[in-house]
């Protein structure tokens, strides 16, 4: 009798579905990769002020992924909130169809990608209560109400919609 060889595919931290070929997690390691390369990602959209480790950026070179590094902090620190400039950069590379397959990132996938997600669920018009039991679900318990807040006061009319967006929005 001959024994199939199974390939396992574990997920990253925290990894989640956000809309079609748009997903979330953290720092993926090397037990993660076989599981990533299924997702055929065309970019990665990086929130952690420091950089990704070299495994994954080893990864993302033979994967050929683009990496957006958008967490970088001017004399700041890790758990600074993140910014409106950071959500409005990291929108105009999620909103572009041509990025898909996309992750959003940081380190454990909570905090800063979890504010970039609450604040598209509130340009695809969510309910708050909705935005936030999504973040919470993610965040544990480590919820920061610094975001929350943030994602309750991010002007929507700021975001500039493609001409031809994701069908999700």
């Amino acid at each position: 009798m001959r024994r199939v060889a199974y390939q396992h595919y574990i997920p990253p931290v925290n990894f989640g579905y956000v809309e079609n070929d748009l997903y979330r997690c953290g720092q993926p390691n090397e037990l993660n990769f076989p599981f990533m390369e299924k997702l055929g990602l065309r970019c990665i959209v990086w929130l952690a002020p420091e950089e990704p480790n070299q495994n994954v950026m080893n990864f993302v070179d033979d994967q050929d992924i683009q990496l957006h590094h958008l967490g970088v902090l001017e004399g700041g620190n890790a758990s600074d909130p993140i910014t409106e400039d950071m959500i409005l950069e990291a929108f105009d590379l999620i909103l572009d169809k041509r990025n898909h397959p996309m992750a959003i990132m940081c380190n454990i996938g909570r905090h800063r990608t979890g504010t970039v997600v609450g604040c598209l669920r509130k340009l695809q018009r969510w309910n708050l209560a909705s935005i936030f039991e999504e973040y919470r679900r993610f965040a544990g318990p480590k919820v920061r109400i610094l975001n929350e807040q943030f994602i309750e006061l991010f002007d929507t009319d700021l975001v500039r919609i493609p001409v031809d967006p994701p069908a999700w929005l």
